[in-house]
């Protein structure tokens, strides 16, 4: 062997003897705090309202709960006891009711645990609609739920295995209707 060749023998050697404990050695284990920073909240209110409105200034809906909890890197907020007020085109609103709400990043949220909707239209062919879960899509004023639920008109009730309906058109369809009561009221 020559000279050359031996020395480049001698400097591989050298540097894998340098590295080679670092390759033997067991990686420590680290703990993905941004896991657990994910479930911290960013920030809480207490007794919160809020009103968001649309690119023409015209109010979308407003939000009333005891609690709010906004997870930034989980990408949704809690609401307990939330009072939500759903403007559509028409000028009568609806308010949903319920003992839980979670609001995510694509416009969507899902109300949770005795959910009450109410037409604030005294005139509306639908007064009252109660499950116990419902999602509302804020982006499109569309809601859907695969749950049982009672539809409450002026002089009816119909029961359902979910519902999904526009807020702007006011068209509903019933998923499984169930049974409808009908009770009309007395003319004098």
């Amino acid at each position: 062997m020559n000279r050359v060749t031996l020395c480049i023998v001698m400097l591989f050697i050298l540097a894998l003897a340098l590295s080679l404990p670092g390759w033997l050695s067991e990686d420590e284990i680290k703990v993905d705090s941004q896991t657990e920073e994910a479930w911290v909240p960013n920030y809480q209110a207490t007794k919160m309202r809020s009103t968001l409105y649309d690119k023409f200034g015209q109010i979308n809906h407003q939000v009333f709960a005891q609690k709010m909890e906004n997870f930034d890197l989980l990408g949704f907020t809690l609401f307990k006891q939330p009072n939500y007020l759903l403007y559509a085109q028409s000028l009568h609103p609806w308010k949903v009711d319920a003992q839980e709400g979670t609001l995510y990043e694509d416009q969507r949220i899902q109300f949770e645990t005795n959910v009450e909707i109410t037409s604030l239209d005294k005139q509306g062919y639908i007064q009252v609609i109660r499950t116990n879960f419902v999602e509302v899509n804020l982006a499109d004023k569309t809601m859907y739920s695969d749950q049982p639920v009672e539809i409450v008109g002026p002089n009816y009730v119909i029961k359902s295995n979910g519902f999904t309906a526009s807020l702007e058109t006011q068209r509903y369809e019933l998923l499984d209707h169930v049974k409808t009561v009908y009770q009309p009221s007395i003319q004098r």
